[in-house]
């Protein structure tokens, strides 16, 4: 039995306030309850109704999967399903991941999980991971992992100390937003890696819009941005778990040098 369902969902509860920095006022005011009733159940003199569960829980952005813990501590069966998606019922949700990952073409995506493993990328994801050690390569793979270790794409990454700075502040938030331990482990061990060469700071004031990837190919110096895609109105765990990293050129002569690739 895991802890949260030892525990009882008044603790889970508060926990997830103070997580979101909220007070017991603010709480019960955006869930139309009162600050005294809110009380009582997070001291346990309380016990909430499965749709007071599901409505604090929403209003405190608890992710799906974390909402069932909630609503299995207070005694109730989970309202949200999870499958695998290699399941018959995931068939709409696999025809559109392959759509965006074929439609980004010739520019690499990823479809990752919550914990940052790879489930799955278009044919261009080689130019991110050319050169990088098989083992890194080897199922699963942990796209966090693979970007910053030193025999992934550090080598190759032009601005690594700005990159990896961005992907640590990242994955922090994340951790310290969801309480996973399992990212917070993560974030830990790619902290232990290599820096890199601080270089340049971010100067705004000469064009940069986002802090970009520097990837050094041959001669040449990609620099891509990404953007990060999500199922806006999941109401199942898995689904509600995955995202899609897509990777656009910075520069003409990126956009150039992937499509001459390509061909």
């Amino acid at each position: 039995m895991e802890l949260q369902e030892r525990t009882g969902v008044g603790p889970l509860l508060r926990d997830w306030r103070r997580r979101r920095r909220l007070s017991q006022l603010d709480l019960a005011l955006e869930a139309g309850v009162s600050s005294r009733h809110l009380s009582f159940i997070e001291t346990g003199r309380a016990r909430p109704s499965a749709e007071m569960v599901v409505q604090l829980a929403e209003r405190l952005d608890v992710p799906l999967r974390d909402r069932n813990h909630l609503l299995l501590a207070a005694g109730y069966a989970p309202a949200y399903g999870q499958r695998g998606l290699d399941e018959p019922e995931m068939e709409p949700v696999r025809a559109a991941l392959e759509s965006v990952l074929r439609g980004h073409e010739p520019y690499p995506a990823v479809v990752v999980d919550r914990h940052w493993g790879m489930v799955a990328a278009n044919r261009s994801i080689g130019l991110l991971t050319e050169g990088a050690a098989a083992h890194l390569l080897e199922p699963p793979v942990n796209v966090l992992r693979l970007g910053l270790h030193p025999e992934g794409l550090a080598p190759r990454i032009a601005n690594l100390a700005e990159w990896r700075a961005h992907l640590l502040d990242r994955l922090g938030r994340q951790a310290v937003v969801s309480g996973d331990p399992a990212l917070s482990a993560l974030h830990h061990e790619l902290a232990a890696y290599p820096a890199g060469d601080p270089g340049p700071s971010l100067d705004l004031a000469a064009g940069e819009l986002a802090v970009p990837l520097r990837l050094r190919r041959g001669d040449a110096e990609l620099v891509f941005i990404s953007t990060i895609t999500t199922f806006g109105t999941a109401v199942e765990v898995t689904l509600s778990e995955l995202s899609i990293e897509a990777f656009l050129p910075a520069d003409p002569a990126t956009a150039e040098f992937v499509r001459r690739n390509a061909a």
